[in-house]
């Protein structure tokens, strides 16, 4: 399966979020992408005991607002080091969940794809790493930038390419989107959140708008094509089939992967982004993503009670 070009460093950082992500390191003064790197591993499949609220049809105020992108976060993914050639910044975007009864710490859905890619593409040794981590990054042209760092990495399904992130304290100005448990069945509408690193070509006549930190975004029109269990292999909703992944269309752009996939109707989260893929040889190349089941699976079913430890 194709995936997003990984953000690595040239001569130097040039981009304002890498800039800002380095200093946030800089400033927590942590060697933490090794430990959630572990994390990853150890918790994968790993099911919270707060349960995620199924929200198929959301109340006017709990709709996706897709006029805006303040609800949209970008994830980033980095290390640090003395020069230039001993910097990486892998960057995605991801959305906040908000269980019940509520988590001690915010919770961000993200691909993982762009972790396993700034751990795995190290272009230096690890003693020349000063700094390494995560972030949430937020922000608006107006606010500036606003990075928060992940302290934890709760649940993964890598099989999936989905992530569940911590952080410390609620980023300024974010709120939780509503998330439905029902596959959006083939030919649904959907708005789909996009990401452009550098000012499009096409930015004065298509809709894209300053983002974070000279990042552009909007929202896109878009369907639903169909689902594919992990095989490959067509599936449909209703069955018993497996709907491990999701098609839609048009095809994401590169730092969309993580994004929420929207159904224009309801207003509720259906899938999260992961990128682009080759569907077959009539129909082609087509966005790639999960439902939104997947982030379900990360948490427990309702009326399923834990035992208290005494």
């Amino acid at each position: 399966m194709p995936r997003p070009p990984i953000h690595l460093p040239t001569d130097e950082i040039h981009h304002e979020v890498d800039r800002e992500v380095l200093n946030c390191l800089a400033r927590s003064n942590q060697h933490a992408l090794p430990r959630l790197m572990a994390q990853y591993s150890a918790n994968a499949g790993h099911i919270l005991e707060s349960q995620l609220p199924y929200e198929s049809r959301p109340p006017p105020q709990r709709r996706v607002d897709t006029t805006s992108s303040d609800s949209i976060v970008l994830v980033a993914h980095a290390y640090d080091g003395p020069t230039p050639e001993a910097q990486a910044v892998t960057l995605a975007s991801g959305f906040m969940v908000e269980p019940k009864p509520g988590a001690t710490e915010p919770l961000f859905v993200s691909c993982a794809h762009t972790l396993e890619q700034v751990s795995l593409h190290r272009l230096v040794p690890s003693q020349a790493v000063r700094h390494s981590g995560s972030a949430i990054v937020s922000g608006d042209p107006k606010a500036g930038i606003s990075t928060t760092t992940v302290t934890s990495l709760p649940s993964s399904f890598p099989r999936s390419d989905v992530i569940l992130l911590s952080t410390s304290h609620r980023p300024p100005g974010i709120r939780s989107l509503p998330v439905s448990p029902y596959p959006a069945a083939p030919g649904t509408r959907i708005r789909a959140h996009f990401v452009s690193y550098h000012r499009p070509a096409d930015a004065d006549g298509e809709g894209w708008t300053p983002w974070i930190g000279g990042t552009y975004s909007k929202w896109v029109s878009g369907t639903v094509l169909g689902y594919r269990d992990f095989a490959g292999t067509e599936t449909k909703p209703g069955t018993y089939d497996a709907l491990s992944h999701m098609l839609f269309n048009p095809l994401p752009t590169p730092g969309s992967s993580g994004g929420p996939i929207i159904d224009e109707e309801s207003g509720a989260v259906v899938g999260i982004m992961l990128g682009t893929r080759m569907d077959n040889r009539v129909e082609g190349v087509r966005g790639w993503g999960v439902p939104a089941e997947s982030i379900f699976e990360m948490f427990s079913l309702p009326g399923l009670n834990f035992k208290q430890s005494s």
